[in-house]
């Protein structure tokens, strides 16, 4: 499968398109601004629109997506997102809009903007939200600027940040982002937050514990009541990051919890291509004393008409350009319509249903170090296959020669040799039957020929790549040797 570079196609003189003659008078060239100048023409590719189209369609074959085969990726909900939404997002009266357009001539997109926020609020239990974040990430971030604004109209900034360490990776880069100081949370043996540990770590300086719930092993935080009361003694918020949301669609709602911010990924949960980095939307809800302190500009209902209205004197101010990812945001509002309440409820216990049961196909072949009834994903250790020789990172690569993508790898850290696994409610039976097999297959091939497993993949372009050379060496762009010609 191995394809050429764009520029090994090439040929001097070929053209892949026929331009008319130039019927507007041209400009000296003199007239440019040097700094504008080339000193010498762009060493670009010399193709025929044929060559162009079968080369980058025979790259696009080449990769894994979710429209080509299962991707299980823990903690990520790589589902299936209908197309229909794309076309809803795609229609002229949302794709030409000008985001500098007066809010008198887009008022059509305004109201589902502003009706989107209400859904996320009534999904999520919170009284209002804000669309603008345009990443989990950016929404983490956006919460913990909301926590400092409270503490501060408090008089008392705080200055710590609890996160236990079954929760999500990005959270503590947020926080210390924030310029807060980060205080891990030990998991009991049953892979929850030792509530005696928090309990102990809990002082009036706490600012807000940042829980993850389902969090990373897939777990459901049995004692979250208890949780958030203890940090409510202290006037502390919980923040609630939402990327694990698509475990509770319907079944359960964070505000009945007692969370007090939730950051929701709607490019994992509400029906958005999810991967390579982008595009995203981390939409962030709140209880109602932190309405005041969402971004702005806000979106308001005057009578019959949606304005922007930026005259909220506590707000943390803009936290992104525009308004969000406005096709994103659309398409999750078509998602919530399409599906309505008992379509989301049926897509929480099919996510949860489906975990359950590979889980359980898996079990007697992985060692499962918190093998209890899970939510919509679940961790599988395989540190067995060590004396071996082979990893989990060996069994990722053969994985791939089965035609699947791996699951996540190696987090959350707390699991030796992890391999998080998250199947979705959009997988049949059949699919999730398939991987099974797969990796079962895989763990046996690793105990009678490791080294093939070692060696793995064989069947991809590309063989097993250097990963930690790649990370030191970013290089993402070809480029001629001095002297040499575009064209060969």
């Amino acid at each position: 499968m191995a394809e050429p570079l764009i520029f090994e196609l090439s040929s001097p003189g070929r053209r892949g398109t026929v331009w008319p003659a130039c019927d507007v008078p041209q400009q000296p060239l003199e007239t440019l601004l040097p700094a504008a100048r080339r000193a010498q023409p762009p060493r670009l590719p010399e193709v025929s629109e044929l060559d162009v189209v079968r080369h980058f369609t025979r790259l696009s074959q080449m990769n894994y997506a979710i429209d080509t085969t299962f991707v299980p990726l823990g903690s990520c909900s790589m589902k299936y997102n209908p197309k229909v939404n794309d076309r809803i997002a795609s229609l002229p009266g949302f794709a030409q809009l000008h985001p500098y357009q007066p809010a008198e001539t887009c008022q059509g997109a305004l109201e589902v903007l502003y009706r989107l926020e209400r859904g996320l609020a009534e999904v999520t239990g919170m009284a209002d939200c804000s669309l603008q974040p345009s990443a989990g990430a950016q929404g983490e971030l956006t919460g913990l600027k909301i926590v400092r604004a409270y503490h501060a109209a408090q008089g008392h900034p705080r200055k710590v940040v609890l996160i236990p360490d079954s929760a999500h990776g990005t959270n503590p880069a947020s926080a210390a982002l924030s310029g807060y100081t980060v205080r891990e949370i030990k998991s009991g043996r049953n892979g929850l937050v030792d509530v005696a540990a928090l309990r102990e770590a809990m002082h009036g300086d706490v600012a807000c514990l940042m829980l993850t719930n389902p969090n990373t092993l897939g777990l459901f935080e049995r004692e979250i009541l208890q949780i958030t009361a203890i940090l409510h003694e202290h006037d502390a918020l919980v923040y609630l990051d939402g990327a694990n949301m698509n475990a509770m669609l319907g079944l359960v709602k964070p505000g009945t919890m007692g969370v007090d911010i939730i950051q929701l990924n709607l490019h994992k949960t509400f029906s958005t291509p999810h991967g390579g980095g982008g595009p995203g939307a981390g939409p962030v809800a709140v209880v109602q004393k932190l309405v005041p302190f969402l971004p702005t500009p806000r979106i308001e209902r005057q009578g019959d008409r949606y304005v922007w209205n930026d005259r909220h004197p506590q707000s943390i101010g803009r936290v992104r350009s525009f308004y969000g990812n406005a096709g994103i945001l659309i398409r999750a509002w078509a998602y919530l319509v399409a599906h309505g309440r008992e379509g989301l409820v049926k897509i929480g216990r099919m996510a949860v249903m489906n975990a359950n049961y590979l889980r359980a196909r898996l079990a007697p072949h992985v060692e499962l170090p918190y093998g209890r009834t899970c939510m919509h994903e679940f961790v599988a250790s395989l540190a067995a296959l060590k004396p071996a020789g082979v990893t989990t990172l060996d069994v990722a690569k053969r994985l791939l020669d089965y035609g699947f993508y791996a699951p996540t790898i190696y987090f959350p850290l707390i699991v030796s040799e992890a391999m998080m696994i998250e199947p979705t409610e959009s997988e049949s039976k059949e699919t999730l039957d398939a991987f099974a097999d797969a990796l079962i297959a895989i763990i046996d091939e690793a105990r009678r020929d490791p080294e093939l497993v070692r060696t793995s993949p064989h069947a991809t372009a590309v063989r097993r790549l250097d990963e930690v050379q790649a990370a030191r060496q970013l290089d993402l762009r070809w480029q001629p040797a001095p002297g040499e010609k575009a064209s060969r």
